[in-house]
């Protein structure tokens, strides 16, 4: 029986669907990846924002990692919200003796610019999560948080990306250009080489999520074996048509759309 490819997102939920541990499992669905998630909070949040948060205990987290890593072969997994230290802390001990690549999406700052954890887990977080990380995935925000540097421009970002690596010990970093008043580009500092990703920007306020489905993606194309150049050009791909594809629901910023692939593929 042939193995199906699985990986595991390791973060917290979003009940309006768009973000989250949702986007992922529908990511990881769509491209016919055998998706498992741990829990790490359980947010109130809808299109216009969060509302509020309960963190699961450090007790549960680990015995959610626990009964996923001793039953069920995984072939890649992701980080997204990490609130606080003790949920870090939490998953850097159960996940260190992995070897298993691990994609980081840090979930540390809004689109609008805030901050969502404190200045002691993003220490944290620099100092004993990124060495773990196969690729981290900041955007220009958070890319700012985890350098102290401030990004105006391509090359301040490809800086920031061999910074990541050299500096802070990630595996790789994508520093991810959503945030440029440009093109989309995105940069992929692999420890050797530096590739450049780059899409039209598309005109649309329709994005929640679109961090999560990216490193979704990510993650799950690394589980079949691709390599991370080609693992990331696929994904930039991917939520390229999500957010070309996005649409409206609520009152707030919609949802990328996890299923436009196989829109454009039938076009």
């Amino acid at each position: 029986m042939n193995q199906v490819p699985a990986a595991l997102t390791i973060a917290g939920t979003d009940p309006s669907g768009g973000a989250g541990v949702q986007a992922d499992l529908k990511t990881f669905q769509e491209l016919k990846t055998y998706g498992m998630s741990v829990i790490t909070s359980v947010v109130a949040q809808n299109t216009t924002g969060v509302q509020d948060a309960e963190h699961m205990s450090v007790p549960m987290i680990k015995q959610q990692l626990g009964s996923v890593i001793s039953d069920i072969p995984f072939q890649a997994f992701k980080t997204g919200m990490l609130a606080n230290i003790e949920i870090m802390d939490a998953v850097a001990e159960k996940i260190s003796g992995l070897d298993i690549p691990y994609i980081m999406d840090p979930v540390m700052v809004t689109t609008s610019g805030h901050t969502l954890i404190a200045e002691d887990s993003r220490a944290y977080l620099r100092k004993n999560l990124l060495p773990m990380t196969a690729l981290v995935t900041p955007n220009i925000l958070e890319t700012e948080v985890i350098t102290g540097e401030t990004i105006k421009t391509p090359e301040d970002m490809q800086q920031a990306a061999k910074q990541i690596v050299h500096q802070f010990g990630a595996g790789a970093a994508l520093v991810k250009g959503g945030h440029m008043a440009d093109e989309a580009v995105d940069f992929l500092y692999d420890g050797e080489k530096l590739h450049t990703f780059s899409t039209e920007r598309i005109d649309t306020t329709n994005t929640h999520g679109t961090g999560c489905t990216y490193s979704a993606a990510i993650a799950a194309y690394v589980s079949h074996g691709y390599k991370l150049p080609d693992a990331v050009r696929k994904a930039k791909d991917f939520i390229t048509a999500a957010i070309r594809h996005s649409f409206s629901v609520g009152q707030g910023s919609g949802p990328t759309n996890q299923w436009a692939h196989r829109i454009e593929r039938v076009k």
